[in-house]
């Protein structure tokens, strides 16, 4: 191959390359929000959250030749989500330490995700005592039931969309939803 049709063949190359990660930025842009938000409920810990974020996104640059289209984007990036979210878990079960409470996500800070916009304080605060008890009931969750619950109420996520996320099966995903929102609603008339 002469150079010149090298220089050509390898700038268009570059183009592609160029597009390609143009694409994937907005794919970041649109999807990161997304991730972060189920990693943040997940762990309850923002750095942990933004370092599963991080390496949801670069896994899916990584091996986005792979991404064969059988499952939407969203699903295919909460795939690798979640399974993080279970590495990040496992290893915490390893560690002979906790962290300390203040690194943590408060549940307080959680409601204040609430939109305050024409709600009056009492409203709002008996909004926020929902969030809490909600927050103190996914605590009390197995693993599964509180990924299925956070991908279906935070994410929108259908129970195919979670099968195909997590690789339970829609039955299985069906029960641990049920089971979730059982407690939560049990959780709920207690505190009534």
């Amino acid at each position: 191959m002469e150079p010149a049709a090298k220089l050509g063949f390898v700038a268009s190359a570059m183009d592609h390359d160029a597009a390609a990660i143009l694409d994937f930025e907005a794919l970041v842009r649109i999807f990161r929000p997304r991730v972060f938000r189920f990693a943040l409920a997940s762990l309850r810990d923002r750095d942990a959250a933004e370092s599963v974020t991080q390496d949801c996104f670069l896994r899916a640059y990584r091996y986005w030749d792979r991404f064969r289209g059988d499952s939407s984007i969203q699903t295919w990036l909460m795939q690798i989500a979640v399974n993080l979210v279970r590495d990040v878990a496992r290893n915490r079960r390893l560690q002979f330490w906790k962290r300390a409470e203040a690194s943590g996500v408060d549940a307080g800070d959680a409601s204040d995700w609430i939109p305050a916009a024409g709600l009056s304080p009492e409203a709002l605060a008996a909004a926020r005592q929902q969030v809490n008890a909600i927050w103190a009931v996914l605590h009390t969750l197995s693993e599964r039931q509180r990924t299925v619950f956070l991908l279906r109420f935070m994410e929108d996520m259908d129970p195919a969309e979670i099968q195909a996320a997590t690789g339970i099966t829609r039955a299985a995903v069906k029960v641990h939803l049920h089971r979730a929102v059982h407690a939560v609603r049990q959780k709920l008339e207690e505190g009534k």
